[in-house]
Protein backbone atom coordinates (compact mmCIF):
# COMPACT_ATOMS: atom_id res chain seq x y z
CA UNK A 1 0.00 0.00 0.00
CA UNK A 2 1.38 3.45 -0.94
CA UNK A 3 1.03 5.76 2.08
CA UNK A 4 -0.63 9.15 1.96
CA UNK A 5 1.26 11.61 3.81
CA UNK A 6 -1.32 13.98 4.69
CA UNK A 7 -4.54 12.79 5.68
CA UNK A 8 -6.23 15.81 6.67
CA UNK A 9 -9.42 16.14 5.23
CA UNK A 10 -10.77 15.52 2.13
CA UNK A 11 -7.77 16.55 -0.29
CA UNK A 12 -5.42 14.88 2.06
CA UNK A 13 -7.32 11.71 2.23
CA UNK A 14 -7.76 11.20 -1.40
CA UNK A 15 -4.24 12.90 -2.53
CA UNK A 16 -3.40 11.57 -5.89
CA UNK A 17 -6.37 9.43 -6.26
CA UNK A 18 -8.53 8.35 -9.31
CA UNK A 19 -11.11 6.33 -7.45
CA UNK A 20 -12.54 5.05 -4.01
CA UNK A 21 -13.46 2.10 -3.60
CA UNK A 22 -16.06 1.47 -0.69
CA UNK A 23 -17.02 -1.36 1.45
CA UNK A 24 -21.05 -1.62 1.63
CA UNK A 25 -22.45 -2.47 5.11
CA UNK A 26 -21.22 -0.13 7.80
CA UNK A 27 -19.41 2.19 5.41
CA UNK A 28 -22.47 3.31 3.11
CA UNK A 29 -25.33 2.10 5.10
CA UNK A 30 -26.13 0.96 8.37
CA UNK A 31 -26.99 -2.37 7.32
CA UNK A 32 -24.03 -3.90 9.50
CA UNK A 33 -26.18 -3.86 11.93
CA UNK A 34 -28.69 -5.91 10.26
CA UNK A 35 -26.18 -8.13 9.77
CA UNK A 36 -25.12 -8.69 13.02
CA UNK A 37 -28.56 -8.74 14.75
CA UNK A 38 -29.16 -11.38 11.85
CA UNK A 39 -25.89 -13.63 12.95
CA UNK A 40 -26.96 -13.34 16.70
CA UNK A 41 -30.36 -14.45 15.62
CA UNK A 42 -29.41 -17.46 13.43
CA UNK A 43 -26.54 -18.51 15.99
CA UNK A 44 -28.73 -18.14 18.90
CA UNK A 45 -31.07 -20.55 17.23
CA UNK A 46 -28.25 -22.82 16.33
CA UNK A 47 -26.20 -23.04 19.62
CA UNK A 48 -29.42 -23.54 21.57
CA UNK A 49 -29.57 -27.23 20.33
CA UNK A 50 -25.68 -27.98 20.72
CA UNK A 51 -24.52 -29.10 24.31
CA UNK A 52 -21.97 -27.14 26.14
CA UNK A 53 -21.45 -24.69 23.55
CA UNK A 54 -20.59 -21.55 24.37
CA UNK A 55 -23.45 -18.59 23.61
CA UNK A 56 -22.98 -16.16 20.92
CA UNK A 57 -21.23 -12.65 21.95
CA UNK A 58 -21.15 -9.38 20.27
CA UNK A 59 -17.45 -10.25 20.04
CA UNK A 60 -17.89 -12.76 18.10
CA UNK A 61 -19.25 -10.84 15.24
CA UNK A 62 -15.92 -8.61 15.28
CA UNK A 63 -14.05 -11.76 15.62
CA UNK A 64 -14.96 -14.33 13.59
CA UNK A 65 -17.31 -13.06 11.01
CA UNK A 66 -17.52 -9.56 9.89
CA UNK A 67 -16.29 -8.31 6.41
CA UNK A 68 -15.82 -12.05 5.35
CA UNK A 69 -17.93 -13.94 2.40
CA UNK A 70 -20.83 -14.98 4.56
CA UNK A 71 -19.93 -18.88 4.02
CA UNK A 72 -16.67 -18.60 5.42
CA UNK A 73 -18.04 -16.09 8.59
CA UNK A 74 -20.23 -19.45 9.18
CA UNK A 75 -17.15 -21.75 9.48
CA UNK A 76 -15.00 -19.49 11.10
CA UNK A 77 -17.95 -19.02 14.13
CA UNK A 78 -18.30 -22.56 13.88
CA UNK A 79 -14.33 -23.42 14.09
CA UNK A 80 -14.20 -21.65 17.23
CA UNK A 81 -16.73 -23.31 19.07
CA UNK A 82 -15.27 -26.75 17.67
CA UNK A 83 -18.14 -27.46 15.72
CA UNK A 84 -17.54 -28.81 12.70
CA UNK A 85 -20.55 -29.41 10.11
CA UNK A 86 -21.34 -30.53 6.80
CA UNK A 87 -20.77 -28.28 3.81
CA UNK A 88 -24.44 -29.09 2.46
CA UNK A 89 -25.05 -27.79 -1.47
CA UNK A 90 -24.54 -24.41 -2.23
CA UNK A 91 -28.70 -23.78 -2.29
CA UNK A 92 -29.26 -25.90 0.21
CA UNK A 93 -32.24 -25.69 2.62
CA UNK A 94 -32.05 -22.94 4.99
CA UNK A 95 -33.67 -25.40 7.75
CA UNK A 96 -30.67 -27.75 7.39
CA UNK A 97 -27.72 -27.86 9.88
CA UNK A 98 -24.83 -27.57 7.47
CA UNK A 99 -22.62 -24.50 6.82
CA UNK A 100 -24.30 -23.37 3.74
CA UNK A 101 -27.45 -24.36 5.45
CA UNK A 102 -26.96 -21.75 7.95
CA UNK A 103 -25.51 -19.14 6.04
CA UNK A 104 -28.64 -19.42 3.49
CA UNK A 105 -30.73 -19.03 6.89
CA UNK A 106 -29.06 -16.18 7.82
CA UNK A 107 -29.65 -14.50 4.40
CA UNK A 108 -32.83 -15.00 5.23
CA UNK A 109 -32.94 -13.41 7.93
CA UNK A 110 -30.93 -10.47 6.93
CA UNK A 111 -33.42 -10.10 3.89
CA UNK A 112 -36.93 -10.14 6.16
CA UNK A 113 -35.19 -7.46 8.27
CA UNK A 114 -34.07 -4.87 5.19
CA UNK A 115 -37.68 -5.57 3.64
CA UNK A 116 -39.57 -4.99 6.68
CA UNK A 117 -37.27 -2.19 7.83
CA UNK A 118 -35.78 -0.38 4.16
CA UNK A 119 -32.61 0.92 4.37
CA UNK A 120 -31.32 4.73 5.43
CA UNK A 121 -27.62 5.31 4.03
CA UNK A 122 -24.99 7.48 6.36
CA UNK A 123 -26.06 11.12 5.72
CA UNK A 124 -21.87 11.65 6.17
CA UNK A 125 -21.52 9.40 3.60
CA UNK A 126 -23.49 10.16 1.19
CA UNK A 127 -21.97 13.98 1.47
CA UNK A 128 -18.42 12.23 1.26
CA UNK A 129 -19.54 10.44 -1.86
CA UNK A 130 -21.38 13.57 -3.33
CA UNK A 131 -17.99 15.39 -2.47
CA UNK A 132 -15.86 12.72 -4.60
CA UNK A 133 -18.12 12.74 -7.28
CA UNK A 134 -17.62 16.88 -7.63
CA UNK A 135 -13.88 15.87 -7.63
CA UNK A 136 -14.20 14.03 -10.68
CA UNK A 137 -13.29 10.47 -8.95
CA UNK A 138 -14.88 7.27 -10.11
CA UNK A 139 -16.27 5.37 -7.45
CA UNK A 140 -17.23 1.22 -7.27
CA UNK A 141 -18.55 -0.55 -4.25
CA UNK A 142 -16.99 -4.00 -3.38
CA UNK A 143 -19.03 -5.91 -0.55
CA UNK A 144 -18.64 -9.57 0.71
CA UNK A 145 -22.29 -9.54 0.89
CA UNK A 146 -23.97 -11.15 -2.06
CA UNK A 147 -27.27 -8.64 -1.26
CA UNK A 148 -25.27 -5.48 -2.15
CA UNK A 149 -27.80 -4.43 -5.43
CA UNK A 150 -30.66 -5.03 -3.29
CA UNK A 151 -29.37 -3.15 -0.53
CA UNK A 152 -27.91 0.07 -3.15
CA UNK A 153 -31.48 -0.22 -4.33
CA UNK A 154 -33.14 0.11 -1.42
CA UNK A 155 -30.78 3.02 0.23
CA UNK A 156 -31.24 4.76 -3.46
CA UNK A 157 -27.70 4.69 -3.94
CA UNK A 158 -27.17 2.46 -7.44
CA UNK A 159 -26.80 5.23 -9.26
CA UNK A 160 -23.49 6.52 -7.36
CA UNK A 161 -21.79 3.74 -8.12
CA UNK A 162 -21.48 1.92 -11.70
CA UNK A 163 -19.40 -1.41 -10.42
CA UNK A 164 -20.16 -3.23 -7.98
CA UNK A 165 -18.27 -6.48 -7.00
CA UNK A 166 -20.37 -8.08 -4.41
CA UNK A 167 -20.20 -12.13 -3.36
CA UNK A 168 -21.97 -13.40 -6.36
CA UNK A 169 -18.90 -11.50 -8.45
CA UNK A 170 -16.49 -13.01 -6.31
CA UNK A 171 -17.77 -16.35 -6.64
CA UNK A 172 -18.42 -16.49 -10.63
CA UNK A 173 -14.81 -14.62 -11.42
CA UNK A 174 -13.15 -16.88 -8.35
CA UNK A 175 -12.01 -13.98 -6.38
CA UNK A 176 -10.80 -15.18 -2.55
CA UNK A 177 -12.90 -12.78 0.21
CA UNK A 178 -11.65 -10.17 2.18
CA UNK A 179 -8.86 -10.36 3.67
CA UNK A 180 -7.56 -10.62 0.48
CA UNK A 181 -7.52 -7.70 -1.46
CA UNK A 182 -8.68 -9.52 -4.91
CA UNK A 183 -12.24 -8.18 -4.91
CA UNK A 184 -10.63 -4.69 -4.27
CA UNK A 185 -7.98 -5.34 -7.34
CA UNK A 186 -10.85 -6.54 -9.63
CA UNK A 187 -13.11 -3.73 -8.77
CA UNK A 188 -10.26 -1.60 -9.56
CA UNK A 189 -9.61 -2.95 -12.99
CA UNK A 190 -12.96 -2.67 -13.82
CA UNK A 191 -12.33 1.26 -13.31
CA UNK A 192 -9.77 1.03 -15.90
CA UNK A 193 -7.32 2.10 -13.28
CA UNK A 194 -4.13 0.60 -11.35
CA UNK A 195 -4.61 0.23 -7.48
CA UNK A 196 -2.25 2.77 -6.53
CA UNK A 197 -4.82 5.07 -8.13
CA UNK A 198 -7.63 3.86 -5.99
CA UNK A 199 -8.55 4.46 -2.29
CA UNK A 200 -10.17 1.83 -0.34
CA UNK A 201 -12.70 2.49 3.05
CA UNK A 202 -13.77 0.20 4.55
CA UNK A 203 -15.28 -0.63 8.46
CA UNK A 204 -14.16 -4.33 9.01
CA UNK A 205 -10.65 -5.20 10.38
CA UNK A 206 -10.59 -7.69 7.43
CA UNK A 207 -11.99 -5.37 5.07
CA UNK A 208 -8.92 -3.16 6.18
CA UNK A 209 -6.23 -6.10 5.94
CA UNK A 210 -7.33 -6.18 2.04
CA UNK A 211 -6.97 -2.92 1.77
CA UNK A 212 -3.89 -2.64 3.40
CA UNK A 213 -2.38 -6.14 1.47
CA UNK A 214 -2.91 -4.34 -1.96
CA UNK A 215 -0.99 -2.04 -3.64
CA UNK A 216 -4.02 0.74 -3.14
CA UNK A 217 -2.91 4.83 -2.53
CA UNK A 218 -4.48 4.43 1.08
CA UNK A 219 -6.95 2.65 3.24
CA UNK A 220 -9.77 4.65 4.97
CA UNK A 221 -11.10 3.04 8.30
CA UNK A 222 -14.46 4.06 9.63
CA UNK A 223 -14.78 2.93 13.08
CA UNK A 224 -18.50 1.69 13.52
CA UNK A 225 -17.05 -0.63 16.21
CA UNK A 226 -14.00 -2.31 15.33
CA UNK A 227 -12.52 -0.05 17.36
CA UNK A 228 -9.75 3.12 15.74
CA UNK A 229 -6.54 1.38 17.10
CA UNK A 230 -7.72 -1.72 15.78
CA UNK A 231 -8.32 -0.62 12.32
CA UNK A 232 -4.74 1.10 12.52
CA UNK A 233 -3.50 -1.79 13.48
CA UNK A 234 -4.71 -3.62 10.66
CA UNK A 235 -3.33 -1.23 8.35
CA UNK A 236 -5.49 1.92 7.85
CA UNK A 237 -3.81 4.96 6.97
CA UNK A 238 -6.43 7.09 8.48
CA UNK A 239 -9.45 6.27 10.71
CA UNK A 240 -13.25 8.03 10.82
CA UNK A 241 -15.91 7.87 13.16
CA UNK A 242 -17.84 9.41 10.14
CA UNK A 243 -17.18 10.15 6.59
CA UNK A 244 -18.18 13.48 6.87
CA UNK A 245 -15.51 14.61 9.41
CA UNK A 246 -13.33 15.10 5.83
CA UNK A 247 -14.81 17.18 4.35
Amino acid sequence: MTSVPDTSGLAGALSGASAILFDLDGVLTPTAVVHEHAWKQLFDGFLASVPDAAPYRESDYFDHIDGKPRFDGVRDFLASRGIVLPEGPADDDPAHDTVHGLGNRKNKVFNDIVEAGGVQPYEGSVRFVDAALVRGLKLAVVSSSRNAPAVLKAAGLSDYFPVVVDGVVAVTEGLPGKPSPATYEYAARLLGLPSDQCVVVEDAVSGVQAGSAGDFRSVIGVDRGAGRQTLLDAGATVVVNDLAELL
